[in-house]
């Protein structure tokens, strides 16, 4: 299992639901195509999994 994971936007946030949209800006995501580098733990885990349709993953 990857120690990082890279959580890019590949979706606009402009009519999702306010709570997925608060997840999209908590992971450091505002623009579409903006990537990060996150800890690949529980939490940035579960909140991935809540807005998979909006992002791409890949294990770093």
């Amino acid at each position: 299992m990857a120690d990082k994971v890279k959580v890019t936007l590949v979706k606009s946030t402009i009519g999702a639901v306010p709570k997925n949209k608060r997840i999209v800006e908590a992971l450091g995501l505002r623009k579409p195509g903006q990537s990060v580098e996150l800890p690949n733990n529980a939490a940035t885990q579960g909140a991935v999994r809540k807005v998979a349709h909006l992002v791409k993953v890949e294990e770093i």
